[in-house]
């Protein structure tokens, strides 16, 4: 359905909003006018910030299907070509798509390699075939409204080639040219999403961040200052204990510390760790000062502890905030996260589970019910979905606006709803979800209350006028790490603390800097640490999902890990090493070559202090 199409069914005769026919180049176009920067106006009640994060682990050439690339493969097309599409669809009406968009370099490195591109293009041909198959089944059982679904799915699968061909097949650059004109906002993370409140060194935290900001800066062309912190994990400084029996530190460096060395400006917490903050300074008469604990207390009119205002971070208590926090507004994103009552449950949706055919089947029915079985889903209508998807989206910006009215209601002064959620939830889990986002991108546009803003450009216009010192917390199961550390994968921390150790005691005594092998050596094996440390490992043992493929990989970078520094204390021993490999030793390099292809400038110099 093309974009006029679609937009008649769907928001020319729900938004509140001024349309008119222009003529661009000889043909009809449909223009949208913008009424939302009205920041001056005296009903203006706040901004508005939507983050999506972006992530997946490292699968590339490490299986395809059901576990490895084919995750990869549909997040491309269920998801970020969706969410361009929105985005250029919102821009060809006149609409400013201002929302911010975590891009992690894990991801940023797949998709921006040939392996990926090839492999991509096959597999949107192969679902083109796939929907093609089906409807030669449908035509024989006479379902014709199953074969009219097949066709669609054939066409949007054709599209979407055809949309990656015309961007050059390079996903990244694609949202790097949107961002450089102010569309989307793109947030760095760490390198391969480790969790850093349980990583046991300062100096691979600080790999973690370098090693995924130089990746964000190579791949997109620029240095993102906002960063997703992996699962929204923070730790603040102070004593340390590790989750296992390893001796603990007497002094860790706050996470903020840590990101803001490196120039990170911004980051996102869950909603209790603003909540359970202490004040520590606020900014009155131009300049800042020093506030008790009590100060939340005494004056709630300030907007402490409110996930509606943005708070800059210092745990020390040695002075200015060093980098600014952002909360996630729970009760809004309630409304689309929840697996009861969010709007992706609603039965008039496309059912996510439910597939016709073997391995990569597609979807022809409905969600029909929260807890309608599998085989009592009832079929797909496309038709009956725009209402919907307008009724949602009004109801989500009028939540916002309850939100930021009462915020105001509170403080006196205007705030800020800030939802984060998976990219992914939008496109694949919630087949509709990128409409759903152009509609509520469309409405807000229209709405002078109002105004879309990234996180960036937020700081900008109203700078954060607190310091908090927050908790310890993430945004997993009741808030605090134990996704993460567990009796399930405790082992998994053991050993990944003792190739911490190893590394540290490698490059601090091996005269890499003068010997050219063994320096290789050693980048092979920091890109091993990096991928062993990505917090997917652990999350998917835990919650079921993968857990055989999950301790295989991690498994798989540990034994190339300790491969690299073996090697590369032979070599600084015997600098004729390696002319003298062995088969296995041979074999073993060329498999670790072929397998992990990213992260190609390993800079040791991450790990120094």
């Amino acid at each position: 359905m093309d974009i006029l199409s679609d937009l008649m069914q769907t928001s020319a005769q729900q938004l509140v909003a001024c349309w008119f026919i222009v003529h661009t180049t000889g043909q009809k176009r449909l223009r949208y006018t913008s009424m939302s920067q009205h920041h001056d106006q005296p009903d203006f009640l706040g901004h508005f910030c939507l983050v999506l994060h972006g992530h997946l682990p490292y699968v590339l050439r490490h299986g395809t299907w059901p576990h490895g690339e084919d995750w990869l493969y549909e997040a491309a097309a269920e998801t970020y070509l969706p969410i361009l599409s929105m985005i250029d669809e919102c821009v060809f009406l006149n609409a400013m798509p201002r929302f911010t968009m975590g891009l992690t370099p894990v991801l940023l490195e797949q998709l921006s390699h040939e392996h990926f591109k090839d492999g991509f293009e096959h597999y949107l041909q192969d679902r083109v075939a796939q929907a093609k198959r089906d409807r030669k089944d449908f035509d024989k059982v006479d379902n014709g409204h199953m074969g009219y679904l097949a066709d669609q799915w054939a066409e949007w699968h054709g599209e979407l080639l055809e949309q990656f061909r015309k961007i050059d097949r390079d996903i990244p650059k694609a949202y790097g040219e949107r961002a450089a004109k102010g569309y989307v906002e793109i947030l760095t993370s760490n390198a391969t999403h480790g969790y850093m409140p349980l990583l046991y060194e300062d100096s691979s935290i600080r790999a973690q961040i370098r090693a995924g900001i130089a990746s964000s800066e190579r791949i997109l062309g620029f240095k993102p200052t906002g960063m997703w912190l992996p699962e929204c994990a923070y730790r603040p400084g102070g004593p340390w204990n590790p989750p296992i029996g390893w001796a603990g530190k007497d002094y860790r460096i706050g996470i903020e510390h840590l990101v803001a060395d490196e120039g990170i400006t911004h980051f996102f917490v869950e909603n209790h760790l603003i909540e359970q903050s202490h004040s520590e300074q606020v900014f009155n008469d131009g300049q800042w000062w020093k506030v008790g604990w009590d100060e939340a207390s005494k004056y709630p009119s300030r907007g402490w502890h409110s996930v509606n205002e943005a708070h800059s971070v210092n745990s020390d208590g040695t002075g200015l905030g060093r980098a600014v926090a952002f909360a996630r507004d729970q009760d809004v994103c309630e409304k689309v996260w929840s697996g009861s009552i969010g709007y992706p449950a609603d039965g008039v949706y496309l059912e996510f589970h439910k597939k016709w055919g073997p391995k990569r089947g597609l979807r022809y029915w409905k969600i029909t019910g929260a807890k309608t079985d599998l085989g009592d889903k009832h079929l797909y209508y496309p038709e009956n979905v725009p209402g919907k998807l307008h009724e949602h989206a009004q109801h989500f910006v009028n939540s916002i606006k309850d939100k930021l009215r009462a915020h105001r209601d509170q403080t006196g002064h205007t705030g800020v709803v800030v939802t984060c959620f998976d990219a992914e939830l939008f496109g694949h889990w919630w087949f509709e979800g990128p409409k759903f986002l152009r509609d509520v991108m469309l409405s807000i546009n229209s709405d002078p209350q109002v105004a879309m803003s990234t996180t960036a450009n937020y700081l900008k216009e109203k700078p954060a006028d607190k310091v908090v010192s927050m908790p310890e917390g993430s945004w997993g199961e009741e808030g605090d790490h134990r996704v993460w550390t567990n009796d399930q994968i405790n082992w998994m921390w053991d050993i990944e603390y003792r190739c911490e150790a190893t590394f540290g005691r490698l490059t601090s005594e091996l005269a890499w800097r003068e010997n050219k092998e063994v320096k290789t050596l050693l980048e092979k094996a920091g890109r091993e640490l990096l991928l062993l440390q990505a917090s997917d490992w652990p999350f998917v043992i835990r919650r079921g999902q993968a857990v055989d493929y999950g301790i295989k990989r991690f498994m798989q970078h540990v034994s190339r890990f300790e491969v690299f520094t073996d090697l590369a204390e032979k070599v600084a021993d015997d600098s004729d090493y390696l002319g003298q490999l062995n088969e296995v030793e041979k074999h073993e390099i060329a498999d670790a070559d072929l397998h992990d292809v990213i992260f190609p400038e390993i800079d040791l110099n991450w790990w120094s202090m």
